[in-house]
């Protein structure tokens, strides 16, 4: 009677590093993961989609499953069912506003099978993103020294409030919290108000995400097409903007801004003018650009399971890696250019410390957030117990990566000539389109952005869609007014409001005052509470942690 009442998938040793994938758990000596049928999502995404959830066939193999693991010890593996009569894994994604949305591979030879250095590197590799490009400007906002400090600090903090998301199943007692993620959690101690705000500063991160990839995806095929119309008819095209001399040409995009878009002095023969005009008419970077990705991603958008998009993952990585090179080698050519002026103002430097700050906060809120996803990445880590250590070092490779490209790019601005207001909340328009290594790198970031934002679109459609129909597919007719609505709103940014760096640090403030600041430290004091463990230190330091984030957010809109 005793041996009927144990629970099926439960490890030996009782241990969390025991736990399974998905969060299930199975004695470590089975080297076949024993998943169950089926899995009620949470912000777990499936492409399983019928609205029967288990079948009558998959339930008598699931009892049959069930009766034979009772008939011997956990040790005899007589009886364990062959992988031939268990259902096919779900497919599982995980995203990074601005960074990577990947699929989750389900194991196939036991749990875990990601090694620490495995782990740290697909940390890293979902945290990096588009951000990165905004960094510069947002170092130029906030003074060099300045966004030095704050780039080490937010890293710190947002670092700690992860922890807290990470360590926040484990302080509920009494509750099996093993297949929970982090809005269960806010569920759990909010209520039916933790749930629904969850999918609401969810859905914020990712529509503000899809919107900045509308915007800079815009902006890379508006250049891309210039630099090879140009290259293909040989038009030389000087750009009427200040900017360096030689083969290593930076330019100053704003400082042009009184000037007519396209204002510029062209040479070409005179049987070129006739398909050059058109050519401006029909190639314009806000007039018609973002409409023609309509053709493109809007079909993406409406498939059913974007697996396919899931195998260039790869792309993330090699941008960004391939981005560190440019930075290197154009800091090589143009040199080192700093003078520190602590709180005056320069005709070619800014002051080490400004009153504008939080706008690299903010962009630092979005460049820095996992909160959403860290727990179903580290559920794969093979060593449970070097969770802590493994995200605190890719949280420290994530910072590098920031600090080296915002530095090496803030640093090596020529200045003078041009004064270092002049860097781009995208630093790409600080290199003219004729650039050779702007353009790979262009290239590289618009396939990339291609290939994630119809992932970004089917986690949307999952979140809202499943919530309110129960399906995330409910049908086409619901699917296309959500994505038209998405696009739309990309579409309207990229032609009146191009500004990356501003809808970066909108959405980033606020969905991270939800996601990284109030919720894990609530969740934290009330658990103490609970528990009859809340200090004065603790109260009073995770509730500074609240008003940083609700300053942060407030600031926003002030500057």
């Amino acid at each position: 009677m005793e041996e009927d009442t144990k629970p099926i998938l439960v490890p030996v040793g009782g241990n969390e590093s025991d736990y399974g994938i998905m969060n299930i758990q199975f004695n470590p000596e089975d080297y076949k993961c024993k998943r169950p049928f089926h899995v009620e999502p949470t912000n777990i995404v499936s492409v399983n989609n019928d609205v029967q959830r288990v079948t009558e066939e998959a339930s008598a193999m699931n009892k049959r499953i069930h009766y034979y693991s009772r008939l011997t010890s956990p040790a005899d593996r007589a009886l364990i069912a062959p992988d031939h009569v268990l259902p096919a894994p779900d497919e599982i994604y995980v995203y990074s506003p601005l960074g990577t949305a990947f699929k989750v591979d389900t194991c196939t030879d036991g749990y875990g099978k990601n090694s620490s250095l495995v782990t740290i590197f697909m940390i890293w590799n979902t945290m990096m993103g588009t951000s990165i490009l905004s960094i510069p400007w947002g170092i130029k906002q906030a003074g060099f020294t300045s966004g030095i400090i704050l780039i080490l600090l937010m890293g710190i903090l947002t670092l700690y409030c992860c922890y807290r998301v990470v360590k926040s199943r484990q302080i509920i007692p009494l509750i099996d919290t093993s297949n929970w993620e982090f809005p269960d959690v806010c569920k759990y101690y909010f209520g039916s108000f933790g749930q629904w705000s969850s999918l609401l500063f969810s859905m914020i991160s990712l529509v503000g995400a899809m919107v900045v990839y509308w915007v800079l995806m815009s902006n890379f095929l508006f250049n891309t097409g210039k630099f090879i119309y140009n290259y293909v008819h040989d038009i030389n095209v000087t750009d009427i903007v200040p900017g360096t001399n030689g083969s290593n040409k930076v330019i100053c995009p704003s400082a042009a801004s009184g000037h007519l878009p396209w204002n510029r002095s062209v040479v070409f023969s005179a049987d070129n003018i006739t398909g050059f005009t058109l050519f401006e008419k029909w190639w314009n970077k806000s007039q018609t650009v973002p409409f023609y990705l309509i053709a493109v991603l809007l079909p993406m958008l409406n498939l059913k399971s974007p697996s396919f998009f899931a195998k260039f993952n790869v792309l993330g990585t090699v941008s960004v890696v391939y981005l560190v090179l440019l930075v290197t080698v154009k800091a090589a050519h143009l040199g080192i250019h700093l003078e520190f002026h602590w709180f005056t103002e320069n005709e070619f430097f800014v002051p080490e410390f400004r009153i504008l700050f939080p706008q690299l906060t903010g962009v630092l809120t979005l460049a820095f957030f996992i909160h959403n996803c860290v727990i179903t990445l580290l559920q794969n880590n093979r060593n449970q117990e070097n969770n802590v250590r493994d995200l605190s070092i890719a949280y420290f490779l994530v910072g590098l990566t920031y600090l080296y490209v915002g530095v090496i790019i803030f640093a090596s601005f020529p200045s003078p000539p041009l004064s270092k207001e002049c860097i781009e909340q995208n630093f790409l328009d600080n290199f003219p389109s004729d650039d050779i290594m702007s353009f790979v790198a262009r290239i590289f970031l618009l396939f990339q952005m291609m290939t994630v934002y119809p992932l970004l679109g089917y986690l949307a459609r999952v979140q809202l869609l499943r919530q309110f129909f129960g399906n995330a597919y409910p049908s086409l007719f619901h699917v296309l007014a959500l994505n038209l609505a998405i696009v739309g709103a990309g579409v309207a940014m990229a032609r009146f409001y191009p500004n990356i760096g501003g809808i970066i640090r909108y959405s980033g403030a606020t969905c991270g005052l939800a996601f990284v600041f109030v919720y894990p430290s609530l969740i934290y004091m009330i658990s103490l509470h609970r528990a009859g463990q809340l200090t004065w230190p603790a109260l009073i330091t995770h509730i500074f942690i609240i008003l940083l984030g609700l300053a942060n957010l407030i600031a926003q809109f002030l500057l």
